[in-house]
């Protein structure tokens, strides 16, 4: 009991100190010596507790199955889920042992997971308290956080985890209150013009959740632009997308093919997987704009003039929707969705407002969820059907809406996506590939760092208090305007991969400066688990591995990634690849900045050099990659019966090959840029490396992945 009473009284003290400090989304007062992300305002005791003296996570036997009730996702996990989730980062991260347990009470030598029901103790921004907010205490011989709710008491495992990674040599004593500023923070993937597997988006949940981001927006279906949206059998030759895949009867013909779109069982996975890190999957399905998807289905429905666009007035649309929504509703675990109605004709404006409202009815109706739409048509006077009220606006673009005086000050709810973090992965005129980070800690119209109120860059009359209560948080989305060629997956993670974790930082509320970031990130971020989103390959030296075929297939690199070979012959160094033999390795791809060099001397054109799954280079007449259903080539062609060494060199955005160290060709996709005209734009593959030479005829010798780009002079 004399144990309990120290930590009970520190953790008491903590508390009540903590409800007199600044809380995050003001100005912070964090030890510029004790740093995360998002930062914390941490009061440090002076001393360091040795993770050496850790040994157990006991959960508070008290709150082992509660859940969190108040946040977005209806699949929230309990107390004990989260404890056993941060077991497995801390044994990953750390490499610690450590056993979960209950506990009535702190103890020495643990690390104590409770629930606090003080409900003053945590708010945010508006000063309204939020589930989110949690407390940690670190003594020399032990760690309490206690949180609002289990999602809270997860931010602060994640608090703990970085201290744990910037701290190696012992964490900082003392204590934290911390609440997020708004409660909607995350970003958008457009999945609907460019399929994403569940694996990958996986992942980036897991880089959400490191960095206290807890919404994940997917665009589950739209269409590329066009500028002739009148003609009919062009506008059908366009590609579009609807990922989600069912048997229903009702809308069978509407999902994209079975490599491109998810059954149930996988968007399942995927929604649980993300919500045991304290993510939450928005889904929206996007109509009546952006909705050659449907009309691809019902071609019945469109408008005559414009061929991606449903006639509302059509007496069979209203119904298709609601047909579309009764059937997927149930598959989706968050108490919103998105309904899209984005970019609609002006010349049908009462139509799109009946449109909106019938369906905002109908999803309450049939499943008791909110909606949120994309700001288009702001209410008027004029109209006497305007959206309700209770529909949340998604503001993006004030040439669409004036989220302030269009929205807020007229009583609706504003989530900010404003085009100051919009991005198209590969390119575009207009928007950039990657987060801005000068926008980031300077974007505010006075120089600050950019917040969730910032709807306005540059005119602070534009934007709401800090405090403002309708203001729900922001949204960084990214797009695939251009369709499915214009990049491949990974580019997605890419555009936020540098600047995301700052931009998390303000969406919290958090005062981390540009220095300070710079500092920490390249260690947080090696350290972010449950995620391999570099697709990096762990090496001893900057040789991941080489196959001389000397003496067989194993690897000459010191690091052990011996292959294995599946019924090739092997003579002279070399390796004979009749079209059914095949080699294996034990990896999978490796991320930017590589070299993969290797000599080849093919006996016939087709079959795959190196593979991954759908990602693979290809010895067809053009030396090719293939990525994400696209092919790719390079005006270069292998000449048959003949040795040519080849050098695949991928740096930062651009993948090139190196054809007996002399001749240099850039892989590049050619884009269609919405009808207006056609460009060149580089490609950033990942090296494909699990299987080699599946279906190829011809030979092979010394095959070298090094780690960046090794050009020769």
């Amino acid at each position: 009991m004399r144990v309990y009473a120290l930590i009970s009284t520190c953790l008491t003290a903590a508390i009540a100190k903590g409800a007199v400090v600044q809380h995050p989304f003001s100005p912070g007062k964090a030890d510029l010596e004790i740093i995360t992300v998002p930062t914390i305002d941490f009061q440090s005791s002076g001393t360091r507790l040795s993770l050496d003296n850790i040994h157990e996570v006991h959960v508070n036997a008290r709150y082992s199955d509660t859940v969190d009730s108040h946040g977005e996702t209806l699949i929230p996990p309990t107390l004990y889920d989260f404890a056993e989730t941060f077991k497995t980062d801390i044994k990953q991260v750390l490499g610690r042992s450590w056993r979960v347990d209950e506990a009535a009470h702190p103890s020495l030598s643990t690390v104590f997971l409770t629930i606090d029901e003080d409900k003053t103790r945590y708010l945010d921004a508006a000063g309204r308290w939020t589930s989110e907010g949690y407390s940690v205490s670190i003594t020399e011989t032990g760690v309490i956080i206690a949180g609002a709710s289990p999602l809270g008491v997860w931010w602060g495992t994640r608090t703990l985890l970085q201290l744990a990674v910037l701290h190696p040599d012992g964490i900082p004593t003392g204590h934290a209150v911390d609440s997020p500023g708004w409660g909607i923070r995350g970003v958008m993937l457009d999945v609907g013009r460019k399929f994403y597997p569940t694996s990958f988006l996986g992942e980036l949940c897991s880089y959400l959740s490191y960095f206290k981001q807890n919404t994940f927006h997917l665009h589950l279906s739209d269409n590329v632009g066009v500028v002739n949206p009148d003609d009919k059998d062009f506008v059908n030759s366009l590609y579009s997308g609807f990922r989600l895949r069912t048997e229903d009867s009702r809308v069978a013909g509407l999902a994209s093919p079975a490599n491109e779109s998810y059954s149930r069982e996988e968007f399942d996975s995927l929604q649980r997987q993300c919500a045991a890190r304290g993510v939450t999957i928005i889904p929206e399905i996007e109509a009546p704009g952006h909705a050659l998807p449907i009309l691809k289905w019902k071609p019945q429905l469109a408008l005559i003039d414009d061929y991606t666009m449903l006639n509302i007035s059509h007496p069979e649309t209203l119904p298709a929707l609601k047909t579309i929504w009764s059937v997927f509703l149930p598959w989706m675990h968050s108490k919103t969705v998105h309904i899209g109605a984005d970019e609609y004709s002006a010349d049908f404006v009462k139509d799109y407002n009946d449109c909106v409202n019938v369906l905002n009815a109908h999803i309450y109706e049939v499943s008791g969820k909110r909606t949120r739409i994309w700001g288009t048509f702001p209410p008027k006077d004029a109209y006497s059907n305007n959206i309700a009220t209770n529909i949340s606006l998604q503001h993006w673009a004030f040439f669409e809406d004036d989220p302030l005086h269009d929205y807020v000050e007229k009583g609706y709810s504003v989530l900010n996506s404003d085009v100051a973090h919009y991005i198209i992965p590969g390119y575009s005129p207009y928007f950039p590939p990657e987060l801005n980070k000068t926008r980031i800690f300077h974007g505010s119209p006075d120089g600050s760092g950019y917040i969730p109120t910032t709807f306005d860059m540059s005119n602070s009359s534009n934007n709401p208090e800090r405090w403002h209560p309708l203001v729900n948080g922001q949204i960084a989305a990214t797009w695939n305007d251009l369709g499915p060629n214009g990049s491949v997956v990974s580019d997605a993670y890419y555009a936020w991969r540098n600047h995301l974790p700052a931009l998390a930082d303000k969406q919290w509320g958090g005062s981390i400066t540009e220095l300070q970031y710079d500092s920490v990130f390249d260690r947080l971020h090696e350290s972010i688990p449950a995620q391999n989103l570099d697709m990096t390959i762990l090496s001893k030296s900057r040789t991941i591995f080489h196959y001389d075929y000397a003496g067989g297939v194993s690897d000459g690199s010191g690091n052990g990634y011996d292959a294995t070979n599946h019924g090739c012959k092997l003579d002279h160094r070399q390796v004979h690849f009749d079209g059914r033999c095949y080699l294996s390795t034990p990896m999978r791809r490796k991320g930017r900045d590589y070299t993969l060099t290797f000599s080849v001397k093919p006996l016939a054109y087709g079959g795959a050099l190196f593979q991954h799954e759908e990602l693979a280079l290809l010895a067809d007449s053009k030396l090719t990659f293939q990525a994400d259903g696209q092919y790719f080539p390079i005006n270069y062609t292998l000449p048959l019966d003949d040795w040519t060494k080849v050098s695949i060199i991928a740096e930062g955005r651009k993948t090139i090959a190196v054809i007996n160290d002399d001749e240099r060709i850039e892989f590049q996709t050619l884009l269609g840029l919405s009808g207006t005209g056609l460009r060149w734009n580089p490609m950033a593959f990942p090296a494909p490396l699990n299987i080699i030479g599946k279906g190829f005829q011809g030979k092979m010798r010394s095959v070298r992945l090094e780690e960046g780009a090794q050009w020769k002079d």
